[in-house]
């Protein structure tokens, strides 16, 4: 990266207006948080959104994803869920039907038509995820609140529908916005936004707990004693090295790739020659990028959130308490309830099945994504070949043996770092009996990972578009200084 060049271009106008524009828009972005949504008694319903989120694994996934949008009960609380899952249905429909893959590949206007797609399907989505929300929430509300709450009346339900998908929308145009301003995806960002939101609150958390001098104070060999406890200051040393080498890990995984080296036969038409030169092919070891673990993680809350409504309808219910208990991420809040006889082979049950669906939603995915096939005609009619592999069905068998490989090392990796939860919650509960909750920590410093990275490039790329002519007009410049330099040690040597 050069971070140089990114803060040099802030001079340029148009850099600077794009970057106050995103910055605009995350501010609205986090005003539309805390905009109630006008349905019945917003605190009732709070406590029951409190509820949902500590007793499902999709609540706090949810939560996580609209930026405290669930946790406030604000009109996003739906999120930007439903473009994703519009986007990703279209992207496999795409490679499904061939006509519209002959759409998606006709240029800008292809792609139009593709995007307008998406927003179309984003809405009914939107619908249908509005009213699953309300109806469990009114529900949960129901059934736990402690005055008497009425049933929603059909204006009510109206209006509440209307405002959860007027915040869905919204927010997908706040991210097309940031797309166009061409320095990060807009989508990626406002998700990038919605996890590091809850950073401040954790962060004052810690402080407070680290500044609790009431069990004693830190003693520095003996000199003095710092006005920390000790045991917070320990374990907020221990993460935060564990936070290090996590991302570091993460940032190395996300940039892993296997170089093919590509050649290009020499070609004469007429008078002028052309190829005889050599190229790369780049294969990501991770080509799906965190979508496996978006998908596995929603797949397998659905269970957990079909049992909880189960419940609320009949608190008496076997299969509700059983989807509950087993598909139920354990962590710190449900620990206690779930497993009042500690660890037992229940435990297992949603960490197993969560590795098992990512290492198979990343097969499924990067199969789709990456056509060896269509990638081994390309440089066949481009007269492009790979050194001891012969064009044609050769190519594209070699390419798919390679993929395969990486494709296993890439979801063992992913499974690997969604895990690490689990392991650290394992540790906790086999040294204090309790687990340390984490069970999102994964995913969400996955996401941050492979988000910056990504709009850090296109903001290095900006960047440099932007001073290009900089260091076309330094160019002489620092050529000259240099032969001025030389002149000057060569009369200092005589």
């Amino acid at each position: 990266m050069h971070f140089k060049t990114i803060f040099k271009s802030l001079k340029n106008k148009d850099m600077l207006k794009k970057f106050l524009i995103i910055v605009g828009i995350l501010f609205v972005y986090r005003f539309l948080a805390h905009i109630p949504l006008p349905l019945g008694e917003v605190n009732t319903f709070r406590e029951a959104v409190h509820n949902l989120i500590n007793s499902t694994n999709f609540g706090s996934f949810i939560n996580m994803i609209s930026g405290g949008g669930l946790t406030n009960f604000s009109i996003i609380l739906v999120g930007i869920s439903p473009y994703i899952t519009a986007s990703i249905v279209i992207q496999l429909l795409t490679k499904a039907i061939p006509s519209l893959e002959e759409i998606s590949e006709d240029g800008e206007v292809g792609r139009k038509k593709i995007n307008q797609w998406t927003r179309m399907l984003a809405v009914p989505l939107a619908i249908i995820q509005s009213v699953a929300y309300i109806y469990i929430l009114n529900q949960n509300v129901l059934a736990s609140a402690t005055a008497i709450t009425p049933d929603l009346t059909a204006m009510q339900w109206t209006i509440a529908i209307i405002s959860m998908v007027a915040g869905s929308i919204i927010l997908m145009w706040l991210g097309e916005l940031m797309t166009e301003q061409g320095i990060g995806n807009g989508i990626s960002t406002l998700i990038l936004a919605s996890i590091v939101s809850s950073l401040p609150q954790t962060l004052a958390t810690f402080w407070t707990n680290l500044t609790n001098t009431e069990q004693g104070t830190l003693s520095l060999f003996g000199w003095f004693n710092l006005p920390v406890n000790p045991t917070t200051f320990w374990i907020t040393l221990g993460f935060v090295i564990a936070i290090i080498v996590v991302i570091y890990f993460l940032t190395k995984l996300n940039e892993a790739q296997r170089v093919l080296t590509i050649n290009y036969a020499k070609r004469v038409h007429g008078n002028s020659a052309y190829g005889d030169i050599r190229s790369i092919l780049p294969l990501k070891l991770i080509s799906a990028g965190v979508i496996p673990v978006i998908f596995a993680t929603a797949f397998l809350s659905l269970p957990a959130l079909i049992g909880q409504v189960i419940l609320t309808n009949n608190a008496d219910s076997t299969l509700g308490q059983q989807l509950v208990s087993i598909f139920t991420a354990p962590n710190a809040n449900n620990f206690a309830e779930l497993y009042p006889l500690g660890i037992t082979w229940k435990w297992f049950i949603y960490p197993v099945a969560l590795f098992l669906l990512i290492v198979m939603f990343t097969y499924f995915y990067s199969s789709v994504n990456f056509n060896t096939k269509e990638i081994a005609d390309n440089l066949q009619k481009q007269g492009g070949f790979i050194e001891g592999v012969r064009p044609g069905l050769q190519t594209a068998d070699y390419l798919e043996r390679i993929v395969r490989r990486l494709n296993l090392f890439g979801a063992l990796s992913l499974g690997f770092v969604a895990m690490l939860p689990f392991i650290t919650d394992y540790i906790f509960i086999v040294l204090q009996g309790v687990p340390a909750g984490l069970s999102i920590s994964g995913t969400g410093l996955l996401l941050i990972v492979t988000i910056s990275l990504e709009n850090l490039r296109a903001i290095d790329s900006r960047a440099l578009m932007v001073t290009y002519d900089d260091y076309g007009k330094e160019a002489p410049k620092r050529k000259l200084l240099k032969r001025i330099k030389k002149t000057k040690a060569k009369a200092a040597a005589n």
